[in-house]
Formats: C-alpha cells, sequence, structure tokens
C-alpha cells in the first residue's frame, strides 16, 4: 500500500521531530500563544499519522478475510466483507479529505462575518439563523466560537454578525462558506403568509496568528469608538469600549466589541486588519486574492453560491458543486460537511 506517499507521511513525520526539537528550546514557552499554536499543530500531524496506521490495519483485515474466503470457498464471510469495505472506504475518504487542507492559511482559526442583504427583517432574521448554523457546525467539530461583533436588527434577528471559530483548519474548513446564502421559506413576520426570499453575505477570513510584518500608519486609519450593541451587563452599556476602525487607502472596515475594554477591542481590531491587508500585499494577482476572499458580489438575486428552501419542499443545493442535501433543518442543526467535503473536492478538480 503506497497510500503513505499520497498522505506525505515522510513529510509530516519530519514536521513532528521538528515542533519536538523546537519544545525542547529554554524560551519555547516565552511566546505562549505560538507555543499553544505549535502543540496544536503536533497533536494534529499525530492524529493523522495515527489514523494511517489504523487505516492500514483496516485495509490488512479486508485483504485476510478475503483471502480466507477464497482459500476455505466460504460464502458466509461475504456479508463481513463486505460490510469492513464500506467501513475501510469511508474512512479512507474521510483521510483524503485531510490531505485537500494544504492551503497556507487552511490550518488557522477562521473569522466569519454575515451581513443581511435584500428582504428587510426577513433577511437579518436569516443571518442569526446562519450564525447559529456556523456555531452549531463548530460544537460538532469541537471547535470553539467567539463573538467578535454583532449589530442587532431593527425588529429580529442580526443586520451584520462577526464570528471567530478557533481550531486546527477551521478556516480551511469554512472558506467554502464565502459568498451569498440564499433563503426561501414562508416568512414568520409576514401575515399574508407568503413566501419570502432573503439574502445573507458571508465572509471568510484566515485569523493569521503570527506577526505578519505589517506596518500601519496612524493618519490611514480612522478609529471610532462607540458602546457594545448587545447584553453584557453594566460595563458593557455604559461605555463606549466598541472599536471601528476604517483604513482608508483601503476602505476595509474592521469592529470589536467583545472584550472588556477599549483597548483590547483595539488591538483585535488592528489584528484583523492587519490580516486583511496581509493577504491583499501578498495576492498581487486578482484571481489569487478570489482564492482567498472570493468575489465581491451584491447581496441578492443571482449572485447565491447556496439555496436553502424552506417552502413548497425542503432542500439545500450549493450552486458550485450541484451538492444537495434534502433535509434542510438539519443543514441549519450545523451538519455542513456534505457541503464542505464537496466543495474541497471541486477545488482540487479545478485547480
Amino acid at each position: 500500500m503506497k497510500w503513505g506517499i499520497h498522505f506525505d507521511l515522510a513529510g509530516k513525520s519530519l514536521r513532528v521531530r521538528e515542533i519536538e526539537q523546537t519544545m525542547e528550546e529554554p524560551k519555547f514557552w516565552d511566546n505562549a500563544d505560538k507555543a499553544q499554536g505549535l502543540m496544536k499543530e503536533l497533536k494534529n500531524l499525530k492524529d493523522t499519522i495515527e489514523e494511517y496506521g489504523h487505516l492500514r490495519g483496516k485495509y490488512e483485515d479486508v485483504q485476510t478475510l478475503i483471502q480466507m474466503g477464497y482459500e476455505e470457498n466460504d460464502e458466509s464471510l461475504i456479508p463481513e466483507i463486505d460490510e469492513a469495505l464500506k467501513i475501510f472506504i469511508n474512512d479512507l475518504e474521510e483521510l483524503k479529505l485531510e490531505t485537500l487542507l494544504s492551503g497556507e492559511y487552511d490550518k488557522y482559526n477562521a473569522i466569519i462575518t454575515l451581513h443581511a442583504g435584500a428582504g428587510g427583517t426577513e433577511s437579518c432574521d436569516w443571518a442569526s439563523m446562519l450564525c447559529r448554523m456556523y456555531q452549531r457546525w463548530a460544537d460538532k467539530k469541537g471547535y470553539s466560537t467567539e463573538m467578535i461583533d454583532f449589530l442587532d436588527g431593527e425588529e429580529a434577528g442580526l443586520k451584520s454578525v462577526t464570528l471567530q471559530i478557533n481550531g486546527i483548519n477551521a478556516y480551511g474548513h469554512l472558506k467554502s462558506e464565502r459568498g451569498v446564502h440564499r433563503l426561501v421559506r414562508i416568512s414568520p413576520f409576514n401575515a399574508a403568509g407568503k413566501r419570502q426570499t432573503s439574502f445573507v453575505s458571508c465572509d471568510v477570513m484566515p485569523d493569521i496568528e503570527e506577526d505578519m510584518g505589517i506596518e500601519i500608519d496612524e493618519e490611514e486609519i480612522r478609529v471610532d469608538t462607540f458602546r457594545s450593541s448587545g447584553a453584557g451587563g453594566q460595563h458593557v452599556n455604559k461605555t463606549s469600549s466598541a472599536i471601528r476602525i476604517t483604513h482608508l487607502p483601503t476602505n476595509i472596515v474592521v469592529q470589536c466589541q467583545n472584550e472588556r475594554s477599549q483597548l483590547q477591542n483595539k488591538d483585535k481590531a488592528m489584528k484583523m486588519l492587519k490580516a486583511k491587508l496581509y493577504l491583499l500585499k501578498q495576492q498581487e494577482n486578482l484571481d489569487k486574492l478570489s482564492g482567498i476572499r472570493g468575489e465581491t458580489k451584491e447581496i441578492g438575486w443571482g449572485s447565491q453560491i447556496r439555496s436553502y428552501v424552506m417552502q413548497p419542499y425542503t432542500l439545500v443545493k450549493d450552486h458550485r458543486t450541484n451538492e444537495e442535501v434534502g433535509n434542510a433543518i438539519n443543514v441549519l442543526d450545523g451538519n455542513l460537511d456534505p457541503f464542505i467535503n464537496a466543495y474541497l473536492k471541486w477545488i482540487a478538480q479545478n485547480k
């Protein structure tokens, strides 16, 4: 079995040794964030190597069963062989998908920003539904979530929300979600009970942890402070601790209101701004830039990447990969893996 070459086991084993050598250095824990990031990477590498070992064992078990069946001419082994083969193929496909997460930024945490588009209150409610969907997906993956910023809708839902999802390869998985998401349902805000179509845009960026060497001139940014918009106790409601930074040359806007102090919110917002500027600096051609940030499209008809239909039937369809799932409620409860996996395969095929 030569899959070890396909899965780059040699490269992963070499990286494990490099990290373990780094951990032996006296100043390893001087930078706690960097040290924890390396520890997570080490665990992920070891888990992949261990998964390959288990997969190899299952492959050998299937071969042994087939050989026994031939030698003994025992047809009663056929159901057992079929079951073992199904399990092996399923595990192989899952491991192959992990090899597709090899992009420069795939291993980082992800920052998701949702903006309600055409549809008014209905779209604000749709934005809150999508926010919950990503939170539920993160829970199922064992990832943690952190609300960085949000703006409530006038009647219900969210006008905008920025959510950080923390975990190995979070960005690699969630880059598939970048684009416009369309919902079709009978609106609970429409007394006539008519079907309503709503749109929400989703932007996904990697949370790049290391120093990117980006210098920002104070004269090129505008910093605005405002009161946090949601629940958080007396401190949040009485102080203008939330921060909005506008980078004037590019018109990039970032906001943060989740930290306790204005200074902490500014530090987080500056980190987000530097990450976006770093990506712009690194991508000198539009095609490469689109591969990281996605195309900027109007939040409305004809621009959606995925449709979620609740009436007159239930269906979720991705318009890039043609992946479909009939149980829309299940998808909205965080079961996004069929779409994420189909997207990763689609990207690999179209490189």
